[in-house]
C-alpha cells in the first residue's frame, strides 16, 4: 500500500493494491489456510487430537497453520513492537 501511495495513485489504488497482495500462498494463502485448519479441526474438543495428529505425523502434509513464519525462524522483531502496544492499550483500557 505504502509503495502503491508513493507513486500518487489515488486511495481506492492504493487499498486494491494492499489486498490484491494477500493473494497467494505466501501472505493471504496462509490466512485461508489456517480458515481451512480451523473448519477441518470443526469443534474446539477437537484440538488435541489434530494437535497429535499433526505431532505424530511430520512426514505426512497435516500441518498446524497461523504459527511459525518462513523468515523470522527463531525470534519476530515485530512481537516486541506488537508486546508494546498492547501493554500500552490495556493500561489505557486500565487492566493489566
Amino acid at each position: 500500500v505504502r509503495m502503491t501511495g508513493s507513486s500518487g495513485a489515488n486511495i481506492f489504488a492504493c487499498l486494491c493494491s494492499g489486498i490484491a497482495t494477500l493473494w497467494g500462498p505466501l501472505h493471504g494463502g496462509a490466512n485461508e489456510a489456517v480458515i481451512k485448519m480451523l473448519e477441518e479441526i470443526g469443534d474446539p474438543g477437537n484440538v488435541d487430537a489434530f494437535v497429535s495428529q499433526v505431532k505424530e505425523n511430520k512426514k505426512s502434509r497435516v500441518r498446524l497453520m497461523g504459527f511459525g513464519h518462513r523468515v523470522y525462524k527463531n525470534h519476530d522483531p515485530r512481537a516486541k513492537i506488537l508486546r508494546k502496544m498492547c501493554r500500552d492499550v490495556l493500561n489505557a483500557l486500565g487492566k493489566k
